[in-house]
Parts: C-alpha cells; sequence; structure tokens
C-alpha cells in the first residue's frame, strides 16, 4: 500500500521527460506530430508536421498570461529573423483562451506570427505544459532542441535558434 501510494504523489507531478533528453544533449523527437489544431484566424489547421523542414520556435501562451505578454517582444524578434532568412518560423498555441482574447492579445502585442488553438489542450500535455509561458524550439527534423518553461529570455532564444540552425547548415 505504501509503494502504491509513493508511485500514486510521484507519478502526479509535472512530466520532464523531454527536459532530462534535451539536457542530456539529446535530440528527441517532439511529441504530437500529428496533432492538427485549428489556426487561430480559424482558416485552417495545422500540425508540427507541416513545419517538417524548418526550424520552430513553438510557444505556449495565452492571453492573460502576463509572461507571455513580456516575451512577446523576444517572439516577434525572432520570428523577424527567421522569415527574413526563410529558415523557420514561430508558432504560437493557445492554452485554453478565448479566440477573441488570443486575437486582441496579438493586435496588442504586434504578433505577425502564426497562431493555433489548444483549447482541448490536445498538444500541451504532450510537451509537459501546464504552466505558461513555455518554448520548445524544434530544428528541421522535428527534434526538440532546447526548452524554456517559463518567460522566455532572448539570448536564450537566439542561442537555441542558432544550434538549431547550425546542426542544418552542417547536414
Amino acid at each position: 500500500l505504501r509503494g502504491l501510494l509513493v508511485y500514486a504523489v510521484l507519478s502526479t507531478g509535472d512530466d520532464t521527460s523531454l527536459d532530462a533528453a534535451v539536457k542530456r544533449g539529446e535530440r528527441p523527437t517532439a511529441p504530437g506530430q500529428t496533432v492538427a489544431l485549428p489556426s487561430l484566424d480559424g482558416s485552417k489547421r495545422a500540425s508540427l508536421r507541416d513545419y517538417r523542414g524548418k526550424v520552430v520556435v513553438l510557444n505556449f501562451w495565452a492571453s492573460w498570461c502576463d509572461p507571455c505578454r513580456e516575451e512577446s517582444p523576444v517572439l516577434e524578434r525572432a520570428q523577424q529573423r527567421l522569415k527574413r532568412s526563410g529558415d523557420g518560423t514561430v508558432l504560437g498555441v493557445t492554452y485554453k483562451d478565448f479566440a477573441d482574447e488570443s486575437r486582441k492579445f496579438e493586435r496588442e502585442n504586434g504578433v505577425t506570427y502564426p497562431s493555433l488553438r489548444d483549447d482541448k489542450l490536445e498538444l500541451a500535455p504532450k510537451f509537459g505544459t501546464n504552466k505558461l509561458p513555455e518554448t520548445f524550439v524544434l530544428d528541421a527534423q522535428g527534434r526538440v532542441v532546447a526548452i524554456s518553461r517559463g518567460q522566455l529570455e532572448e539570448e536564450f532564444l537566439t542561442n537555441a535558434i542558432d544550434r538549431a540552425l547550425k546542426d542544418e547548415e552542417a547536414a
């Protein structure tokens, strides 16, 4: 009984298996590659697999998240860099947020990168995401290069994108 109780307590914690693999220098395949979510504007559905061949900065966010608002300029600068070079994109994923509020957030913060809606939490839990914001940098093969759980720092993101791109140039 005691063993079951310990297991139950330990198994309900945050899923950090991706974090552990990345910390060991591994590049695990990003989970949920085929999960198709609706775009924030409602015009289409997309999945991570649709972005294969490009570096993706996957950012889980919500309009009610103050750190998300604070980091949006960092993400927008990364988007402009990736768009200019043609090497990738920032891909926002709203986390249980009202579409109208999400669109308002994007307008107010000058967000130009695409966003998908994860209202039913079909993708976020696959990344162990349950707090916001969280960002995952994926290389062109769809593997996780770097993880930021919490508000994103520009230096971290720049270095992570550089690592993802450097590996592409060497291939």
